[in-house]
């Protein structure tokens, strides 16, 4: 599966500066797919922004749409404390298709999140092996830059990062409910916000990029 997100279209002073977010996971039984929508619409809410949402299993030329993209955000489920086999296979295979020829990806922006059916179900270790995942690449980063919510007396589960994650976006599935109402409104919304928080970073990068190459 490949869907295209298209933003809207934004010119500066210097010219179009077209920016292209690539957003690469895998879902098990679609909860995490619900998220990986959000961050790809999110992505694609930014001015100039495309976004490109891909299955690892059902995309074609997933690698050389990594290689033109400006950022790739990685999705996976949280199975048994970690990435799910079909991600980590993916992320294996990166060895011999981006490193064999050299940092391909290097320089991009990277983030991530994950799903699981626990409140908590160590999505922290999914979260950490994506960001040094994306460091072996030499990508930069990015965080979700949100507070932790739902942690007083007057806070609510309808805030945004309810689950209280820093590294990247997390979200809850209840076991015994489908992804027509799973993850919840919540954790879609967080997702959302950092596909666009992505996107505003990849864009400043490469107008940034492009004004010192004119300076040159």
């Amino acid at each position: 599966m490949t869907i295209s997100f298209k933003g809207r279209d934004e010119r500066t002073e210097s010219g179009p500066c077209s920016v292209s977010v690539a957003v690469v996971f895998h879902s098990g039984y679609g909860h995490t797919l619900r998220q990986a929508e959000a961050v790809a619409a999110g992505a694609a809410s930014v001015a100039g922004v495309d976004s490109l949402l891909m299955s690892i299993e059902r995309s074609d030329d997933i690698w050389q749409h990594l290689l033109s993209a400006d950022a790739i955000i990685f999705g996976a489920p949280t199975y048994m404390g970690g990435a799910s086999a079909s991600f980590k296979q993916f992320q294996d295979a990166s060895s011999s298709k981006v490193m064999a020829e050299g940092y391909l990806w290097k320089d991009k922006i990277g983030a991530g999140f994950t799903n699981s059916g626990a409140q908590a179900g160590d999505k922290l270790s999914t979260l950490i092996q994506l960001a040094l995942f994306a460091a072996q690449h030499g990508m930069h980063w990015v965080n979700l830059d949100l507070p932790p919510a739902n942690n007083s007396s007057t806070a609510s589960r309808n805030d945004l990062n309810r689950l209280g994650f820093w590294l990247g976006a997390a979200a809850q599935s209840n076991v015994d409910e489908s992804p027509d109402t799973a993850p919840p409104r919540t954790d879609l919304a967080t997702a959302h916000h950092l596909g666009q928080r992505v996107a505003k970073v990849a864009r400043q990068m490469k107008t940034g990029a492009m004004a010192l190459a004119g300076d040159v």
